[in-house]
């Protein structure tokens, strides 16, 4: 009986301890760290307009479907898509007659809001959605296509476009993991920036 209440005691002082280390003091330790070196990141990313109002998180893509701005990956993210509460991809199968019809749509709509030609190819990026519904970021090849439309719904020369296509490619995740990549929204908040400043 001894040896059980001493082992007793010793479980309920490490559960209490672990409780109070791991429970309290790791959590409020590393959000002061995220707090103190790294705000923008541990609240989301976020971007607000001039009344202080959230505007998107550049960690998450969203709809753009005005001619006036870069358009993102399509998304399977909810009913009307980029639903962050979720999150996720279409789960249909390359043989999935679904998929097929809504890429061969997703095609047809991308060559005709880019006056595309039959011929020419389209990034796989521009038909079809991320794993999570959620990429904020397009290939530098769809953010080139899309240039043109830009350019001429806000009456700016497609050079001035192409510019900030290159100002906010984002290079290799390490220089090594992935593709170069352009953030949608970071992006189209810098073309309102310079169509507003040039009025």
């Amino acid at each position: 009986m001894r040896l059980f209440l001493s082992s007793l005691r010793t479980s309920l002082v490490a559960l209490f301890f672990l409780t109070i280390l791991l429970g309290i003091v790791y959590p409020f330790f590393m959000w002061g760290v995220g707090e103190l070196f790294f705000h923008k990141r541990a609240n989301g990313s976020l971007f607000y307009d001039q009344n202080g109002r959230i505007i998107g998180s550049e960690k998450i893509g969203q709809n753009f479907s005005s001619s006036r701005y870069f358009h993102p990956r399509p998304s399977a993210a909810g009913e009307k898509g980029y639903d962050a509460a979720n999150s996720s991809g279409s789960n249909l199968g390359p043989t999935s007659q679904k998929l097929i019809d809504a890429v061969r749509a997703r095609v047809a709509a991308y060559r005709s809001e880019n006056s595309l030609a039959n011929e020419e190819k389209i990034p796989a990026d521009a038909v079809t959605a991320s794993g999570s519904g959620l990429d904020p970021h397009i290939s530098v090849a769809n953010a080139l296509i899309q240039t043109s439309r830009v350019a001429r719904a806000r009456n700016i020369s497609r050079d001035e476009v192409n510019e900030l296509v290159e100002k906010y490619t984002e290079g290799r995740t390490l220089g090594l993991l992935g593709e170069k990549r352009v953030n949608v929204l970071r992006l189209n908040l810098a073309l309102d920036k310079i169509t507003l400043s040039e009025k």
